[in-house]
């Protein structure tokens, strides 16, 4: 009988996102969604940090426990998500692509849901080559594309 508790945990894809909010309104109202993703166990929160891009141009960073400016702790649940594994240098690659007055919210996260396939396919000797992302807006406009031909 083989113990699983002890053989090493194998990680999933890991990857980021960078959310602009225009004007800096932060409104938390994805937050309870991203909660119910790590809840599931279909992603882990490595890193979650926000950062404000001033008009000056300097990037600063904002506090979790009050993302929306009202003084309440609606985000107390993420406090404190930190991995150590995005630092100064990162923040301020991405404040450096906002404008001036707007913030962002910068996330990495492991793909749980990804995990065993990963761990499978390395123990076979497969390799990841190329990895990318389709954005929804190029989405939409090819499947219009394809309605307008049918």
């Amino acid at each position: 009988m083989s113990n699983e508790s002890s053989e090493p945990i194998e990680p999933g894809p890991i990857d980021y996102l960078i959310v602009e909010f225009p004007g800096s309104r932060l409104t938390g109202e994805g937050m309870p969604l991203l909660a119910d993703l790590v809840d599931r166990g279909i992603i882990r929160i490595l890193d979650l940090t926000f950062v404000r891009k001033e008009e000056d141009g300097s990037v600063s960073g904002i506090e979790l426990a009050d993302v929306n400016g009202d003084g309440q702790l609606d985000l107390a649940v993420f406090e404190g998500v930190s991995s150590g594994l995005l630092g100064e240098e990162e923040r301020s690659q991405a404040g450096a692509i906002l404008s001036p007055g707007d913030s962002a919210a910068v996330l990495l996260y492991e793909n749980l849901w990804a995990a065993p396939l990963a761990a499978a396919l390395r123990r076979a000797g497969a390799r990841m080559i190329a990895r990318g992302h389709v954005p929804v807006e190029d989405l939409i406009e090819a499947l219009d594309a394809l309605d307008a031909k049918a």
